[in-house]
């Protein structure tokens, strides 16, 4: 043992009186510090951070309870650049000096504008700002899901114009919260109600404020209940120029609650107006169509006239009758001709006829049937029948001679 010792103390003896030296140090108890991450974790178990924060010649162990863990709004990675507040203590049981983290903030920008590109940038490369998943908006929506606030002046903002602009459409107010440490679950819980309300349309959103009070659009939970969301979803987060990841995962993104009233459904006295630009349209159509209707039945009318029974009937009696007409006219002809022919045959046989000759003086002989063409033919005692012109005389052959003989 050395002599120039006095005393000889443990090791918890003196990594005690440091814990005793650095926390009565009043300077240490809240100090801000910068430095760059490093051998950065996230334990999953316990939610705690561990890591050092480091500049260019030192570095110092950290960690950060998830009581105020769970307050950091973006990712911490290493190498980034970040602001501490916290105190500086000693881990009596193995005498090492750690930084106690309270707050992270990142160096140089917000850490909620940090957090919402991280996000922003993730979600993107997962494709859930991608078109091909948009869905689109119905132009006659009969019910229509508003999830936000009961007590906001969106809502109000969002029924008036419905009111006035599309009456016809059933409204189905979803309250939620829109602001605070519970607003994200609340969202998301009045999404997947949505989902059962049979709703054709549904808007999503709150009237205007910094951007820690519309913050619960931008977490990842109600980016992806929206992108998960069956039901057509317009976001109406803020002003026209507040951007929400929530705008960026909708179907589409109206500026204004205001806007998103008049996005998601027609003005109906537009609608009136186009239904009597329709009406004379239609009008002048069925006249047209009538008029072509009414053509075409004359047409028609026209051909089964021609074609019924009756016409027919009247068509094929006057078609007998002048074929009646031209057969007796022929028969008529005929007659005559024959009359004519029967005339001239008449004249022509009465020309040949043995009366006319016998007129002349002429007279046929017959021995019984037989015409005598010769004297030869009759004989002494024969009966000759002399065929006069008025009748007829019997005689009997006394003899008979032949001409320049007895």
């Amino acid at each position: 043992m050395l002599d120039y010792f006095d005393t000889v103390y443990s090791v918890s003896q003196l990594n005690r009186y440091l814990k005793d030296v650095i926390d009565s140090d009043g300077f240490l108890k809240q100090i801000t510090i910068k430095g760059e991450l490093s051998n950065f974790t996230n334990h999953l178990k316990t939610g705690h951070f561990y890591f050092s924060l480091k500049d260019q010649n030192c570095s110092i162990k950290a960690v950060m309870f998830r009581t105020y863990a769970h307050q950091v709004r973006f990712r911490p990675e290493n190498g980034m650049g970040v602001v501490l507040t916290g105190s500086v203590r000693v881990f009596e049981r193995d005498g090492a000096l750690q930084f106690y983290c309270e707050r992270m903030e990142p160096d140089g920008i917000g850490a909620l504008t940090l957090a919402f590109e991280q996000l922003k940038e993730r979600l993107a490369k997962e494709g859930l700002f991608a078109q091909e998943h948009k869905k689109p908006i119905p132009v006659y929506p009969k019910r229509i899901g508003v999830v936000t606030s009961k007590t906001g002046a969106a809502l109000q903002d969002i029924l008036n114009i419905l009111s006035r602009r599309y009456p016809v459409a059933t409204v189905v107010l979803i309250p939620a919260l829109v602001q605070g440490e519970n607003a994200a679950a609340s969202v998301c819980e009045g999404i997947a109600l949505a989902e059962e309300a049979e709703l054709d349309v549904l808007i999503v959103g709150r009237g205007g404020g910094s951007i820690e009070d519309l913050w619960c659009f931008n977490e990842e939970c109600v980016a992806r209940a929206i992108y998960q969301c069956t039901v057509p979803v317009i976001s109406a987060v803020g002003h026209e120029i507040d951007f929400t990841i929530a705008d960026f995962v909708a179907d589409l993104r109206a500026p204004t609650p205001s806007a998103a009233a008049e996005l998601c459904a027609p003005d109906i006295r537009d609608l009136i107006a186009g239904l009597g630009a329709v009406k004379e349209k239609l009008d002048y159509q069925m006249k047209q169509k009538l008029q072509q209707c009414s053509e075409a039945f004359t047409v028609q009318a026209g051909r089964l006239e021609r074609f019924s029974p009756q016409r027919v009937l009247e068509h094929s009696q006057e078609r007998l009758n002048h074929l009646s007409d031209r057969l007796e006219r022929a028969q008529q002809r005929l007659l005559e001709q024959k009359q004519e022919q029967a005339a001239r045959a008449m004249g022509m046989l009465e020309a040949l006829s043995p009366l006319k000759v016998f007129g002349r003086g002429y007279s046929a002989a017959y021995v019984g049937e037989t015409l005598l063409r010769s004297a030869k033919q009759a004989q002494a005692g024969d009966t000759v029948r002399t065929r006069l012109t008025d009748g007829e005389i019997y005689s009997t052959v006394m003899k008979t001679t032949l001409e320049g003989k007895e």
